[in-house]
């Protein structure tokens, strides 16, 4: 797709983050009760975002796959998602390894079923030398479980004997999150016109210019994308001040 003469290329983010939903509401909307038909329709728009983002010059891509509430879903519904998970990691490892993108992962990886931990790190191994853009999955994971997880590594490095200043600085316990050294995101896309966060990157988001689109996740493409970048650059960063 052509890329908007609007756009100014110097005013790429640097990192694009997306909350990935609606596609429960997409299912029913083709008449589908199951909304794991909607899961498994959404493929192709996380090939678009990513090839989209990485044809910008986007550095970094996170993209919300499976929050730790989510569990709370239907046993059925849960599993089915696990298994489109491994399915799909494994289908677009070419896709990856030709765009030269970088697969991370970011949440409590080992409370993941075997298959999926094994999927996803076979991935990261076979894409850990690409210098593309860096396409990270947030698995198991939510905001809040971040913050506690660098709190708790605190503990134990204290516990272990290691010195850490007397006054943390904001620098300082952001190196302690496992998302770290990933910058904050510049733009944080939401699908589906819900205006809420969902426990995503909580602590990233301070000063994240927000994009919220009613298009449901599967009909996402690149020229939502190019709206939501279009959109970021006609805003006025100020982090506060005058």
């Amino acid at each position: 797709m052509q890329i908007p003469s609007e756009m100014d290329n110097q005013k790429i983010p640097r990192h694009i983050a997306i909350i990935m939903d609606g596609n429960g509401r997409w299912a029913r909307q083709q008449g589908m009760a199951a909304r794991i038909f909607g899961h498994r329709n959404a493929i192709k728009a996380v090939r678009e975002a990513t090839e989209g983002c990485a044809e910008l010059g986007v550095e970094f891509l996170t993209l919300y796959a499976f929050s730790t509430e989510n569990w709370g879903r239907p046993k059925e519904e849960v599993m089915a998602l696990m298994e489109l998970l491994v399915q799909t990691i494994r289908e677009e490892t070419p896709t990856l390894v030709k765009n030269n993108i970088k697969l991370t992962a970011i949440g409590d990886i080992a409370g993941l079923p075997k298959r999926c931990q094994e999927e996803l790190s076979q991935t990261m191994e076979k894409t850990a030398e690409n210098k593309g853009m860096i396409l990270t999955l947030a698995l198991n994971y939510s905001g809040r479980w971040e913050i506690t997880e660098a709190a708790n590594r605190l503990k134990t490095r204290l516990l272990s004997g290691e010195t850490f200043p007397e006054k943390l600085s904001e620098d300082d316990f952001a190196a302690l999150m496992p998302s770290f050294p990933t910058p904050d995101p510049e733009l944080l896309i939401r699908s589906s016109g819900e205006m809420r966060v969902s426990n995503f990157l909580l602590w990233q988001i301070a000063y994240t210019e927000l994009y919220v689109t009613p298009v449901l996740w599967p009909d996402f493409d690149r020229k939502v994308l190019h709206e939501a970048i279009i959109s970021y650059q006609t805003r006025d960063r100020r982090f506060g001040k005058v």
